[in-house]
C-alpha cells in the first residue's frame, strides 16, 4: 500500500504565495510513489489566505485546510498542524516560500530510505535585514548560555518527522508550544540527516516577525525550557550584598579607625539604586516564571479552529478544539 505523508504548511497572510507553493511541490513530489497530503494552515490570515486555500482545494482533494480561528503563533500553527496530520511522515515548512519546495523531495527521499528525523540548515537568508541577522545569532547566544540544551543555529521549522518523532512531540502538554525546543530537549539531534538551503527572496508580502514578535519569541523560550536566570538572580543578589557589606565596612572604617568621616549622601544614593535595580530584577525573573506557571495551570484549549477535508458536505461546523494532549 502507499504510503501518506502530510505537508504541514503555516501560513499568515501569505495570499501571493500559497498558490505557487503548491504547483512547485506538487511537481516536486509527483515522480515519488508516495500519497501526498497538502494540509495548509491558516493562522488568522486577515487576507485572502483561506480562500486560495479552497480554490486549491476545490481542484485537489488532497488539500486540507485547518483555519484557526484567529493569529495563534507560528509555533501552534504548527502544533494545530500535527494534531491534523494523518500522514506516516509529517514535514514542516512555511508557505512563504522561504523554505524551498525542491528540498521537501529530498526529505522524503531520507525517509523512504529509513531516515526518521530530517533536519535543514540555512546557510544564507536574501533579503533580511542586518538587525534580523545580528539579532537571530544574539538570539542563539543567550538561549544556549540559559538552556541546559543547547538549540542548533540556523536550524528552522523547515523539517520532517518520522512517525516515532510525531508521537515524541504530541506527549507534550505545554501551553507555549516550541517545536525546536522539544526536539534538542528530548531527540539526539546528531543523529539526524541535515539538509543545507539558502532562502532566495520572498516572491510576496514581507517577514511576519517584527522586533516585538522576535523578541517575546526569545523570552519565551528561555522561560520555557531553563531555570538558570532564576539562578542567575541569586548570584546578582549576593553580588549586590557583598558590594553593600564592602561599602558598609568602608565607613565603619573611615570614621572609626582613620578618623576621617565623608558625607554620606552619595553613598546612600549610590546603595540605594543599586540594592533597587537588582531587587526589581530579581522579581521580574520570579514574576516571568510565576506568570508561565499560571497560564499553565489554566490549562486554556491550545486553539481553536475549524477543518475542512474536501468532502462534499461542508464541516466548517466542525470546531476542533487544541485540547491538551494525553
Amino acid at each position: 500500500m502507499t504510503k501518506l505523508v502530510s505537508l504541514v504548511i503555516s501560513a499568515y497572510n501569505e495570499e501571493g504565495n500559497v498558490g505557487e507553493l503548491y504547483r512547485r511541490l506538487k511537481a516536486a513530489l509527483a515522480p515519488l510513489p508516495l500519497r501526498v497530503e497538502y494540509l495548509f494552515v491558516d493562522d488568522g490570515s486577515t487576507d485572502r489566505t483561506f480562500e486560495y486555500c479552497q480554490a486549491l482545494q476545490a481542484e485537489d482533494p488532497e488539500v486540507k485546510i485547518l483555519r484557526l480561528w484567529r493569529n495563534f503563533g507560528h509555533e501552534t500553527a504548527m502544533a494545530a498542524g500535527l494534531d491534523h496530520a494523518a500522514g506516516e511522515a509529517v514535514v514542516f515548512l512555511d508557505a512563504d516560500l522561504q523554505h524551498p519546495p525542491e528540498l521537501v523531495r529530498d526529505m522524503l527521499e531520507l525517509w523512504r530510505g529509513g531516515q526518521e528525523l530530517v533536519l535543514t540548515r540555512r546557510l544564507e537568508h536574501a533579503g533580511a535585514p542586518a538587525w534580523r541577522r545580528l539579532g537571530s545569532r544574539l538570539f542563539y547566544r543567550v538561549l544556549n548560555f540559559l538552556s541546559e540544551r543547547p538549540l542548533p543555529a540556523n536550524e528552522p521549522d523547515f523539517r520532517l518527522l518520522g512517525a516515532k518523532y510525531v508521537k515524541f512531540l504530541k506527549s507534550f502538554n505545554e501551553r507555549d508550544y516550541l517545536l525546536r525546543g522539544f526536539l534538542a530537549w528530548g531527540v539526539p539531534l546528531n543523529q539526524a540527516a541535515v539538509l543545507e538551503f539558502s532562502a532566495p527572496p520572498r516572491l510576496a508580502g514581507g517577514s511576519k516577525y517584527c522586533f516585538s514578535k522576535s523578541l517575546c519569541l526569545a523570552l519565551n523560550s528561555v522561560l520555557q525550557f531553563s531555570v538558570k536566570p532564576l539562578f542567575l538572580s541569586l548570584w546578582l543578589a549576593a553580588l549586590t550584598s557583598l558590594f553593600a557589606l564592602g561599602l558598609g565596612i568602608q565607613v565603619v572604617a573611615e570614621r572609626y579607625i582613620l578618623q576621617n568621616p565623608t558625607p554620606g549622601f552619595a553613598t546612600i544614593v549610590m546603595v540605594t539604586l543599586v540594592m533597587g535595580a537588582s531587587n526589581l530584577v530579581v522579581l521580574a525573573i520570579i514574576g516571568a516564571y510565576i506568570a508561565k506557571i499560571h497560564l499553565e495551570t489554566k490549562k486554556r484549549p491550545l486553539y481553536m479552529a475549524d477543518y475542512f477535508d474536501g468532502a462534499d458536505r461542508s464541516v466548517a461546523d466542525r470546531s476542533e478544539e487544541g485540547a491538551p494532549r494525553p
